[in-house]
């Protein structure tokens, strides 16, 4: 990831950090066009640090617009094997998997 800490654009602020003790991270804030590279730059981390299973924790998060629910299908399908377990999303997050991706067996989604 780049720096660490928030990045703001507009009323839309993204953080996200390493998950400790497990492969994965964490985001707090909104994902939108407005936070788009740097939510993408965090999964292009998740990518090079994948081990069997990597986790998104996505219980801070209050929205995730469809193409950042693009990216995460498709970080999950250039995985060399293995699964993201997404944890709490908000409630748009499985909907839009299952209208777009429903096969996609490389997620699963533990919901709030």
């Amino acid at each position: 990831m780049d720096a660490p800490g928030p990045v703001t654009h507009g009323t839309d602020t993204l953080e996200v950090s390493l998950l400790p003790g497990r492969s994965g991270i964490g985001a707090r804030g909104a994902i939108s066009p407005a936070t788009r590279r740097r939510w993408e730059q965090a999964l292009a981390v998740l990518a090079r640090q994948h081990a069997d299973v990597s986790y998104l924790e996505l219980s801070q998060v209050g929205f995730v617009d469809v193409a950042g629910v693009r990216a995460v299908a498709l970080t999950a399908m250039n995985l060399p094997g293995g699964r993201i377990v997404v944890e709490r999303p908000p409630p748009q997050v499985p909907r839009v998997l299952q209208m777009f991706w429903p096969d996609l067996r490389e997620i699963e989604v533990v919901p709030r």
